[in-house]
């Protein structure tokens, strides 16, 4: 399975355990007991990583929500914000620009029209903070 799909996949584990706050492995259970779906073990240990250290990344998230509570932001852009900043945070092998490009690219696909600049202004403005201290 191509990174991509694998990625939107994490992300549809993480979005679905913000509905119904099961964990990923049950989720993952439930989805494969249909003989159509399999769930790639990429975007499986993603997803498990995400609910891991999730009061970690809403920690983190928080930070650059200015002016919003993370209770009301979209499921949809909660839930790439969380694996955007799990991909930045813990996965070393994914450049963080990889990361927030396919975050847009989800929320243009998944969320509604304020999902992919909301997600993509949170995580630029994380970056370039991030720059800020290393640099300074």
């Amino acid at each position: 399975m191509s990174r991509k799909k694998s990625r939107e996949q994490a992300f549809q584990l993480i979005f679905a355990r913000s509905l119904c706050h099961d964990p990923i492995r049950q989720i993952v259970d439930t989805a494969e007991m249909s003989d159509d779906i399999r769930i790639d073990e990429s975007a499986e240990k993603a997803a498990c990583g995400v609910e891991e250290k999730e009061a970690l990344l809403d920690d983190e998230i928080r930070k650059y929500i200015r002016g919003w509570k993370l209770e009301r932001l979209s499921k949809v852009s909660l839930s790439l914000l969380r694996l955007a900043f799990y991909e930045m945070r813990f996965v070393d092998d994914i450049p963080e620009d990889i990361s927030i490009s396919e975050a847009v690219r989800l929320a243009k696909k998944f969320g509604g029209a304020s999902d992919a600049p909301f997600v993509n202004g949170v995580l630029g403005t994380a970056v370039r903070e991030k720059g800020k201290k290393q640099s300074g």
